[in-house]
C-alpha cells in the first residue's frame, strides 16, 4: 500500500479541532499558512508563556488515520482534524520514523520530522478517557505516545487530499522520536 494524504486541516484559532479543507499551503520555515501554530518560534500557548523564543519544532502536526480505526474499536469516534492535526496520513507508520526523516508530500512540500506530539489533558474535554487511549503505558510502565508526530517545513508547497507521500530516512545512526 502506498502512503498518501487522507485529509488536511488548519485553523487560525487555538482551538482543539481543525476543520478539514481541500488543501493547505506549507510555507518554508513557518508551517501551515493561516494556522494558529504558524511561525518561526513556538506558537503553542503554554510553551509561549514559558519561553516565547523557542524554535517552532511543531509547525506541522501529522496523524496516521489508522489511529482513528484503532480508537473506534475502543469506543471513540475521531475524524480527521478532530485532534488538531494538519495532515492526516494513510499507509505510513509515522510513529516508527526516526528523527530527521523527510516526508515529501505532493508535488513540492518537504516536512522534516522533529518528534512526537505529547497530548495534554485537553484531549479528555474532547472525549472523556481519550488521553489514556492515545497515551497508554507499555508492559514496562513507559508512556507510549500515539497522537501523531510534529515537523518543520523545509520546502513549501500546496498539500491536497490524496497527494502521495514519499519517505526519506536519514543516514544512521537513527534517533527514535521523542516528544517535542
Amino acid at each position: 500500500m502506498s502512503s498518501y494524504v487522507a485529509s488536511v486541516s488548519q485553523s487560525s484559532q487555538h482551538n482543539f479541532t481543525k476543520p478539514p479543507l481541500p488543501s493547505i499551503l506549507l510555507v518554508e520555515g513557518l508551517g501551515v499558512k493561516g494556522d494558529a501554530h504558524f511561525g518561526k518560534t513556538i506558537q503553542h500557548l503554554s510553551r509561549v508563556r514559558s519561553d516565547p523564543t523557542q524554535p517552532n519544532l511543531r509547525q506541522v502536526h501529522l496523524i496516521h488515520e489508522e489511529l482513528f480505526d484503532e480508537l473506534e474499536q475502543d469506543g471513540f469516534t475521531v475524524q480527521p482534524g478532530d485532534l488538531g492535526e494538519n495532515i492526516t496520513t494513510r499507509g505510513l507508520g509515522l510513529l516508527g520514523l526516526p528523527e530527521g526523516t523527510l516526508l515529501r508530500i505532493g508535488a513540492e512540500a518537504v516536512v522534516q520530522v522533529t518528534g512526537l506530539r505529547n497530548p495534554c489533558l485537553q484531549i479528555n474535554q474532547f472525549q472523556a478517557g481519550l488521553l489514556k487511549a492515545v497515551r497508554p503505558r507499555d508492559k514496562e510502565g513507559r508512556v507510549v505516545r500515539k497522537a501523531g508526530i510534529m515537523g518543520i517545513v523545509l520546502t513549501g508547497g500546496e498539500v491536497k487530499v490524496s497527494d502521495g507521500i514519499e519517505v526519506e530516512i536519514p543516514a544512521g545512526p537513527h534517533r527514535p522520536l521523542d516528544r517535542v
